[in-house]
């Protein structure tokens, strides 16, 4: 979940920005772009620290039996290719 409270100080610091001539509405501006960041954010397809750090866990999980494998079929092919062919009957 993203903080609010973020969004809450980056839409302070987006209004702060603004003219001091505008200035008049800078809490209906603090608003207007509080909405348009959780309204841009809510289109992305974001995770959680939690999801993403499982996934890594998966991922890394899955990299090492990777590894494995490839040790044991060069390991096989190599034992292979060090026996003669036996002879066909």
């Amino acid at each position: 979940m993203i903080d609010l409270n973020h969004i809450d100080e980056l839409a302070r610091r987006l209004s702060d920005l603004v003219p001091p001539g505008l200035r008049e509405s800078r809490e209906e501006l603090q608003a207007t772009f509080k909405n348009a960041l959780q309204a841009g954010l809510a289109r992305l397809d974001l995770v959680t620290r939690e999801e993403f750090e499982v996934q890594r866990a998966v991922l890394l999980r899955t990299r090492e039996k990777l590894d494995a494998l490839e040790r044991t079929v060069a390991a096989m092919e190599s034992r292979a290719a060090a026996t003669p062919p036996s002879a066909a009957p």
